[in-house]
């Protein structure tokens, strides 16, 4: 079942039970799935679509969520946390740091890079391979670590 369907089904069985928090957050999934056909010109979107757009909001909820706390407005954080909590399940699982540190280190091999003044050309590479896989701030700071040894 594709991912889109799969939302669709979520939502109705959220409005049967009532469950305003995972409803919000699924209405806010079909509508960034609107949003990203109306970009590519097609009604239907493929799951890599979907996921990138899950992967988007994902992160402006965590931004979001850092924004709230720093203003103390618990109420907004709460709404945020309890979208994040839904939209994460149906993002893969992140990969762990070890996980992480292994694939970049491949990836350093393969590109030559040997100090911090070269992540220009591992980052692009890096960003490709693990794409869905983890996010930017993550690979960012684990090739900090390897070049900057």
């Amino acid at each position: 079942m594709s991912l889109v369907n799969q939302i669709s089904q979520d939502l109705i069985s959220a409005m049967k039970a009532k469950d305003e928090a995972k409803l919000r957050a699924i209405r806010a999934i079909k509508s960034a799935f609107l949003l990203a056909g109306t970009e590519t010109g097609s009604k239907d979107i493929s799951d890599e679509i979907a996921m990138k757009a899950m992967m988007k909001m994902a992160k402006q909820r965590k931004d979001s969520i850092e924004i709230f706390t720093k203003e103390n407005r618990l109420d907004l954080v709460k709404k945020e946390e309890e979208e994040l909590s839904v939209i994460s399940t149906y993002l893969p699982k992140a990969m762990t740091t070890e996980e992480l540190t292994v694939e970049l280190k491949k990836i350093i091999a393969e590109t030559g890079a040997t100090s911090m003044k070269e992540v220009g050309k591992v980052m692009p590479v890096a960003m490709k391979v693990l794409a869905g896989k983890t996010d930017g701030k993550a690979i960012q700071e684990v090739l900090r670590n390897l070049l900057s040894a």
